[in-house]
């Protein structure tokens, strides 16, 4: 998902539509890493500079304005390009943001379906003939894991104010 670029950043993790709960989570530090996540998490415009602005003004204004650019771009980056036919039109990183979560985040009640799917799916595996004992291990541990995320994520939005 995540990984180090030829010149040495790190590229964003990819969104393709799945694991959404997990991506935002990798994409807000991803975004934080590079002064970037207040231009998502407020929505401020950035005001024209009045008459005769100072050196300072300017200097911050370009800033606010850099910033905002440079988290839509990110965001652009950091989605597959089915996604991102639908959020280009968006004026703001706040507004892709608030698009991606609500379109994507799900519900409690679809978690709560999930996570009884998972449960059921852990109930009825068997170990196939074919496979070692570390393969049996590892898909149960993969189902359990799934499960887990769940509840960590219940317990990161819980905390959230």
């Amino acid at each position: 998902m995540e990984g180090e670029s030829s010149n040495g950043t790190i590229t964003p993790p990819i969104f393709d539509g799945v694991n959404y709960k997990v991506w935002a989570v990798r994409m807000e530090i991803h975004l934080k890493a590079y002064d970037l996540w207040e231009a998502v998490e407020q929505d401020y415009e950035v005001p024209a500079l009045g008459d005769n602005p100072t050196m300072v003004q300017i200097k911050t204004h370009k800033e606010k304005v850099t910033r905002k650019a440079k988290a839509m771009n990110c965001l652009f980056s950091a989605v597959s390009p089915s996604i991102l036919s639908r959020i280009m039109q968006k004026k703001s990183a706040a507004e892709i943001w608030k698009y991606l979560e609500k379109e994507y985040k799900g519900n409690a009640k679809l978690d709560n379906m999930q996570v009884m799917n998972l449960f059921r799916e852990f109930e009825t595996q068997r170990m196939k003939e074919s496979e070692t004992a570390k393969e049996y291990a590892d898909r149960l541990l993969d189902i359990a894991n799934k499960v887990a995320l769940f509840w960590t994520m219940k317990t990161v939005e819980a905390i959230e104010p």
